[in-house]
């Protein structure tokens, strides 16, 4: 579904073939299958915040992945996600055993990375030395908690590098795939323009006729028809 990032006017169609979409594949999945779908389907939605809100969205997060479906949703920053669904922002990003931050200077989306991350353990020392009839020496020993990313650090992080969160495992920091190396990149539109998918033509159906082809002619007359 490609639709217009622009303009929202369309933006309720977005929704309703989505809810239908999920609805059957839950009823074949119950139906046909007993409970699991026998291929997985992944909805990649992006710029999910352009394309309206899809009703349910939090109670269709917690119970199609059960049935071997699952959605990627693709935002610029938490907040915005938060201003569509309100309340239930938290029960959608709640029901994702995966999170990947690609960077970004949103406040909202910063602070709730930084508590995730956690803290680490530092040492302090301190010392101190005090001079008079007679010199002294004393030295303070302490262990502190230390956020393992800072928001600021968080807002410049490399762009190079990305943040992944997976349910049961610590927050790590990873490099991006450079999709230039993927073995089918010079099949992609970037690597060749002939590669493009030019969506008005493949939707006109017309046919082109070209001085060197041959092409049989059938007549009907009226009455056949």
């Amino acid at each position: 579904m490609i639709m217009s990032d622009t303009d929202s006017t369309f933006n309720f169609l977005i929704s309703m073939i989505y809810t239908q979409m999920f609805n059957l594949l839950c009823e074949k999945a119950d139906d046909v299958y007993g409970g699991r779908l026998p291929v997985h389907v992944r909805c990649l939605i992006d710029e999910m915040a352009n394309i309206g809100q899809i009703p349910n969205l939090e109670k269709l997060m917690a119970t199609i992945r059960s049935r071997e479906i699952s959605a990627v949703l693709v935002l610029q920053a938490k907040s915005q996600l938060k201003s569509i669904y309100k309340d239930n922002a938290d029960t959608i990003i709640g029901n994702c055993d995966s999170q990947i931050f690609l960077g970004g200077s949103e406040k909202t989306t910063l602070k709730d990375l930084n508590e995730s991350l956690g803290k680490e353990t530092i040492d302090m020392y301190n010392t101190g030395e005090s001079r008079g009839s007679q010199q002294s020496y004393n030295m303070n020993y302490q262990k502190l908690g230390h956020d393992l990313m800072s928001v600021d650090q968080l807002a410049v992080l490399d762009g190079s590098k990305c943040i992944v969160q997976v349910r049961g495992v610590r927050p790590f920091l990873s490099d991006k795939y450079d999709l230039t190396k993927h073995p089918n990149y010079r099949l992609t539109a970037d690597y060749d323009k002939k590669y493009w998918f030019d969506v008005e033509k493949y939707l006109n159906h017309r046919m082109t006729l070209r001085a060197e082809e041959r092409y049989e002619v059938i007549m009907q007359t009226p009455a056949e028809t």
